[in-house]
C-alpha cells in the first residue's frame, strides 16, 4: 500500500484546543476515551502526550505492543504517569482489566484509550469502566483550524487530516480512494458488516446521493438484495463510526403532517466527493449535489462549533422546514444554511419561528457581512459560524 505521508504538505495545523480538553480530562478522570473515525488526527494529538518510543506508549497495531499485552494486568500494573493505548477496539479483553487498574488508590497511572469509535468499544467503555471513564469525541479539521483562507479547499477536500495536506487535489483524491478502499475491505468487516466489498461500495454510493435527503431503506436494499432491517444496520454501523449522520427530525406539536424519516449526511465532505465522481473545485461548483454538500458542509462546521446536547431538523409534508435545530443549555436555535449572496426571510423561517417556537434564527452563508432578516432572524458569514450563532444564543430571551 502506497504511503501517503511523503505527499503531505510541511503545514501543520494547530489543535491547541482539543488537547487541553483532553488535558483537562486527565486530569479530572481515571481513564479517558479519545474516539473519532481513523485517520482523524487520533494518534498525532495522543504523541503530544506520550512519546511512542515511550514504554507507556502501546499501539494494538503494532505486533510488538501486542506481544507485551500477552499479559495484559503483568505489563500494565507497573507503569506510571500517562499510559496510552492506540486502537484499543482491537483488544475488548483489555477492559475488565482496565477497571482494576483504574480502581487502585492511590492511582499510581492513567489511561488515555484511542478508538475508531465501533460500538463494540463504546459498549465495552460503558459497561466496564462506567464511572471511571470520560469520552471525548474527536472529529476531523474543522474550518476553525484551518482558517476562513482556506474554507474553499476544506469544503472539496474535507477534513481528514491527509486529504487536507495533501500537496495537490490529485494527491488528495488518491488519499481517499484508498482510505475508502482499507475502510470497506478491513474495518467495516471488523464491525460486524459481512458483505462483498463491492456491494458494500454500491450501499456507500448510494447513500452519497442520499445526502441531504430523507432516508428510505426500500430502495438500498432491493438494490443490494438484502432486507430493510440489514441496510438499516448497515447504515447505523457507518453512523456509529462517524462517517454518516443520521440528523433525526424535530416534532413539533402543531396539526401539520411532519416528515418522520431522519435526514443523511456524510460528516466529511471530501468522502462525499470522491463518491459522487467530483474531482476539482469546478466540478464541486457545477454538480447538482453542491447545494446538498454545502448544507452538510455547514451543519458538520455548525454542531463542531456549537456542541449542543442535541441536534434535529424540521420539515412538514406542505414543504415548510429548517436545516438544523440546536438544543443547548434548555434554549432553541434554527439554523439556515443558504448558499446565495444575498438570503432573505422565506415563508419556511417564519413558519419555524412560530410552529417549532425557536428563539432565534441563524441563516449561514458564504459571504462576509452580517446582517438582520427581522427582529430573530439573522445572517451569519460561514467565516464567523461559532462567534455569531453564540452571540445568538447569548442573547436575552
Amino acid at each position: 500500500m502506497f504511503d501517503f505521508r511523503g505527499i503531505i504538505s510541511s503545514i501543520m495545523i494547530k489543535r491547541d484546543k482539543l488537547v487541553r480538553e483532553v488535558k483537562a480530562a486527565l486530569r479530572r478522570s481515571r481513564a479517558v476515551a479519545l474516539i473519532g473515525p481513523r485517520q482523524c488526527g487520533k494518534t498525532t494529538l495522543a504523541r503530544q502526550l506520550v512519546s511512542v518510543d515511550s514504554p507507556n506508549y502501546l499501539d494494538l497495531e503494532d505486533p510488538s505492543s501486542l506481544a507485551r499485552l500477552d499479559e495484559p494486568m503483568t505489563a500494565l500494573r507497573s507503569l506510571r504517569g500517562l499510559v496510552v493505548i492506540d486502537e484499543v477496539q482491537r483488544r475488548p479483553d483489555l477492559f475488565p482489566v482496565l477497571r482494576v487498574l483504574t480502581d487502585r488508590t492511590p492511582l499510581p497511572a492513567r489511561f488515555l484509550i484511542l478508538g475508531s469509535a465501533s460500538q463494540e468499544l463504546l459498549r465495552q467503555t460503558s459497561e466496564s469502566l462506567a464511572g471511571r471513564i470520560e469520552t471525548i469525541a474527536m472529529s476531523c479539521f474543522s474550518m476553525s483550524e484551518v482558517g476562513l483562507g482556506e474554507q474553499s479547499r476544506h469544503w472539496l477536500r474535507g477534513g481528514f487530516p491527509p486529504s487536507y495536506l495533501a500537496r495537490t487535489d490529485a494527491d488528495s483524491l488518491a488519499w481517499r480512494k484508498n482510505f475508502i478502499q482499507t475502510f470497506l475491505e478491513r474495518d467495516l468487516p471488523q464491525w460486524g458488516i459481512g458483505a462483498p466489498s463491492a456491494a458494500l461500495l454500491r450501499f456507500w454510493t448510494m447513500l452519497a446521493h442520499y445526502h441531504g435527503q430523507t432516508w428510505n431503506a426500500a430502495e438500498p436494499a432491493r438494490s443490494l438484495g438484502v432486507s430493510e432491517p440489514t441496510v438499516r444496520r448497515y447504515l447505523d454501523i457507518l453512523s456509529g463510526v462517524f462517517m454518516v449522520r443520521q440528523l433525526q427530525p424535530w416534532h413539533a406539536n402543531v396539526k401539520k403532517r411532519q416528515v418522520k424519516a431522519p435526514k443523511i449526511y456524510f460528516r466529511d465532505t471530501g468522502l462525499l466527493h470522491y463518491l459522487l465522481g467530483i474531482r476539482s473545485g469546478r466540478d464541486l461548483l457545477d454538480h447538482p449535489k453542491s447545494g446538498a454538500s454545502w448544507e452538510g458542509y455547514v451543519i458538520e462546521e455548525v454542531i463542531k462549533a456549537m456542541e449542543p446536547e442535541e441536534s434535529y431538523y424540521w420539515a412538514t409534508h406542505n414543504g415548510a422546514e429548517i436545516d438544523l435545530i440546536l438544543v443547548k443549555n434548555g434554549r432553541m436555535l434554527g439554523v439556515e444554511c443558504k448558499r446565495m449572496d444575498a438570503p432573505r426571510l422565506t415563508p419556511s423561517m417564519q413558519a419555524a419561528l412560530k410552529d417549532v417556537k425557536l428563539e432565534q434564527i441563524a441563516v449561514v452563508y458564504p459571504g462576509t457581512k452580517p446582517y438582520s432578516l427581522g427582529e430573530r432572524v439573522a445572517v451569519v458569514p460561514i467565516g464567523s459560524v461559532a462567534d455569531g450563532i453564540k452571540g445568538l444564543f447569548l442573547k436575552k430571551k
